[in-house]
């Protein structure tokens, strides 16, 4: 076992895990932030998507130990003081989830997306969320969602 310095969610933790553990399993096990999901642990399903440096990664094929000294952020750090972020609203707003399962997947790769491209496209969002899977909305809602915080039209 080795002990790790992560800053997840804007906090500095210190956790153990062994040298080998992956990101998906020192969030939910060691630090207990179960909001990023274990789905196909191959990287093609996206359940378990989470933010390093900005940037969406398949947490399922990350070595924690490789994460020290980088920013991570997950569903877990998208609201604040209890109020859910713009996103989160509009996903609820517009049935973007069903089961939920995918939804934090989702959440954090639409998140990433508009930090980089605050207006993106229809098909730039399909992009952007490429390498997540839902099984139960359709999509639609998700990408109304994202298109509606993109264009400005969400209530505050």
């Amino acid at each position: 076992m080795a002990k790790l310095n992560l800053k997840v969610n804007g906090e500095e933790i210190e956790v153990e895990a062994k040298e080998t553990a992956l990101l998906l399993d020192v969030l939910r096990l060691g630090l207990e932030l179960t909001g990023t999901k274990r789905g196909c642990e191959t990287s093609h399903c996206g359940a378990c998507t989470v933010l390093l440096d900005g940037m969406a990664v398949h947490s399922c094929v990350v070595l924690a130990a490789r994460c020290e000294g980088k920013d991570i952020s997950t569903v877990e750090g998208l609201s604040h003081e209890g109020e859910l972020s713009e996103l989160q609203r509009q996903f609820l707003k517009h049935g973007a989830l069903q089961c939920g399962y995918c939804t934090p997947g989702m959440l954090m790769a639409a998140t990433a997306l508009l930090r980089r491209n605050p207006r993106p496209s229809l098909e730039e969002i399909k992009a952007g969320l490429d390498g997540n899977l839902c099984r139960c909305t359709g999509y639609t809602g998700i990408f109304d969602a994202i298109q509606t915080c993109a264009q400005g039209k969400a209530n505050a």
